[in-house]
């Protein structure tokens, strides 16, 4: 069985092919590039040779074939991105960062589905596992997408194999550090208990993070797009968390400054995810900017208690990590290498949508127009009993 994973990424969508376990074969495409011809990723997948392809699946759903959806277009926009045909539109209009990313997936799901069928599969994120208690998941909706338990599942899986313990002995969390966000997950026992997605977590290089809701009633309008600003990002000419921290390193005040608000913030959502899983005192870092090893070293100092490591140092060779845990926790899904971490992970039970667990009645319509599109979208919608 040889299983593509592919990890939809701000600034590239990456691929990577698995067989028995390892990697034998990576590719990338610019996310810039994929909106105008999406069939360069498609080559890029077909090149691998697979046997299935883990597509790439936003914000989530339960374990979905390819050949179970029957609206693509509407699965892609309003189950994986949680947005409508409308707000992409509006994205499109006002040249907004993340609305490559959004159009690359739609289009991207189309074609995979359109021309792979049965060979493609589709994941949960963290708010479909049983494993996370349901008082922890309300009113949230990102508690980490799927690239994020992607890369959780490989740490779980590495750290399992570096400690040589079974994977009901580990305890950690993982702290994505990424182009666009920030974010934590708890692991307890291996398996996930509890998250903190980029939409509430701290701030990050692109988005705000988790606002004071002073500032979101004083603001009054928010749009879809809103998720994708407000970060570091409009305070620094350099884009770049990595050459901000090396400005700071040479001792320019204002990258001083928003290195220790990325840093801190960071080092405040590992500590609330530790609650979650008081054993653990290890943390695996993940994304981009896990790669700066003045961040790293940043990090080591505020939670100073605490092992950091970035994700790459576990894995094998220099394999792309949330594009290795899509193909990992796929292949695990199927059967392969990886299903003993799978089944302990209860991936295959998740249900659900990202919406179910809104109670705010301002939202309350949200939850409905998702349940609705994903029951409408698919043809064995799994809702939670």
């Amino acid at each position: 069985m040889r299983v593509v994973g592919v990890d939809p990424g701000t600034k590239s969508f990456d691929v990577i092919a698995i067989e028995n376990g390892k990697a034998v074969q990576e590719g990338s495409v610019e996310t810039s590039a994929l909106v105008h011809d999406p069939m360069l990723l498609l080559r890029e997948i077909e090149r691998a040779r697979p046997t299935h392809v883990i597509a790439p699946s936003g914000y989530g759903v339960p374990l979905t074939r390819g050949s179970e959806v029957r609206d693509v277009r509407r699965f892609a926009l309003e189950i994986l991105l949680l947005s409508t045909e409308d707000q992409i539109r509006a994205g499109e209009r006002a040249g907004l960062l993340g609305v490559n990313v959004y159009r690359g997936l739609a289009l991207v799901t189309e074609q995979l589905v359109g021309k792979m069928g049965e060979r493609v599969l589709f994941l949960p994120a963290v708010i479909h596992l049983p494993t996370v208690p349901r008082y922890r998941k309300l009113n949230k909706m990102d508690m980490g997408t799927v690239d994020k338990l992607a890369a959780t599942f490989a740490a779980t899986h590495f750290v399992a194999r570096r400690e040589s313990v079974d994977y009901d002995k580990v305890d950690l969390v993982t702290l994505e550090l990424g182009y666009g966000y920030v974010g934590s997950i708890a692991v307890e026992g291996g398996k996930v208990v509890d998250g903190i997605g980029g939409s509430y977590a701290s701030v990050g290089l692109v988005t705000a993070g988790a606002l004071d809701l002073e500032v979101v009633g004083a603001a009054g309008s928010w749009t879809r797009w809103d998720v994708w600003s407000g970060g570091l990002y409009e305070l620094s000419p350099q884009k770049d968390m990595a050459f901000i921290a090396k400005e700071a390193a040479q001792g320019d005040r204002r990258a001083e400054e928003l290195l220790h608000a990325y840093v801190e913030g960071a080092a405040k959502d590992v500590a609330r995810a530790l609650l979650s899983t008081p054993r653990s005192r290890l943390v695996v870092a993940s994304g981009r900017f896990s790669r700066s090893a003045e961040i790293v070293s940043m990090l080591r100092e505020k939670l100073r208690e605490l092992e950091v490591i970035p994700l790459s140092s576990l894995l094998p060779g220099n394999v792309k990590e949330a594009a290795f845990g899509y193909a990992a926790m796929g292949e695990g899904v199927l059967g392969g290498v990886f299903a003993e971490l799978s089944a302990h992970m209860r991936i295959a039970e998740a249900c659900g949508t990202a919406a179910d667990y809104i109670v705010h009645p301002r939202a309350l319509g949200v939850k409905e127009a998702v349940q609705k599109a994903y029951a409408e979208s698919v043809t064995r919608p799994r809702f939670c009993s």
